[in-house]
């Protein structure tokens, strides 16, 4: 799952005069809409990461199944192959990732928003907006990506290759089932050919 953020400060202003923000709460009071649209605009980016791995797991698992493919290609070609497939999978994310993140944006007040509306008086929304506002919040927010990551790779240094001899096992197994020939599994600990992280796609 890719939690890259998306800069668009334009769509976050625009959250203040939408026209559909809290349209299913219009017996709120403004003071209280004011503070949902100040948390939802701070909350921004993890929306936009959010959006982003709605965009790139299906991709992500298009690149998985491709890898293992890659073996039936000729292997004076396998390499240009996996290069190419991996710039086409990139140029899909880049292609389609502002147009989906603009929407989500768009959809955020009118879903997000109204939860936030139901589920919270304007008293909690205030204690809410005042913590993530707060110092230790925002530097709890820059820290977690990288606390993520060195969750993941220790999690996968340490089960990676035990995780691969089960994969393996498995797949021989499945195969065995369907009478094909199983070829060696894609490791687990180990990047495959056309799954690189998606770049972050640019304003």
């Amino acid at each position: 799952m890719l939690l890259k953020s998306i800069q668009a400060g334009a769509i976050a202003a625009s959250l203040l005069a939408s026209p559909v923000v809290f349209a299913q709460k219009a017996d709120s009071p403004q003071s209280k809409k004011d503070v949902i649209a100040k948390i939802l605009k701070i909350q921004q980016p993890a929306i936009e990461a959010l959006t982003m791995g709605v965009l790139s797991r299906p991709v992500n698992e298009l690149a998985a199944k491709a890898a293992p493919a890659l073996r039936n290609v000729p292997e004076a070609k396998r390499e240009a192959t996996a290069k190419q497939i991996d710039a086409d999978l990139r140029k899909f994310l880049e292609d389609n990732a502002k147009p989906l993140v603009d929407k989500g944006m768009k959809l955020a007040p009118s879903t997000m928003g109204v939860a936030l509306d139901e589920k919270f008086t304007e008293d909690e929304l205030k204690q809410l907006l005042a913590w993530l506002e707060s110092p230790v919040s925002k530097k709890f927010a820059e820290s977690s990506q990288e606390l993520q990551s060195l969750y993941t790779k220790k999690l996968i240094d340490d089960n990676g290759k035990q995780l691969d001899e089960k994969f393996t096992a498995l797949q021989q197994n499945v195969a065995k089932q369907l009478g094909l020939e199983a070829g060696p599994a894609p490791a687990a600990s180990a990047p495959k050919p056309a799954a690189k992280p998606a770049p972050t796609p640019k304003k």
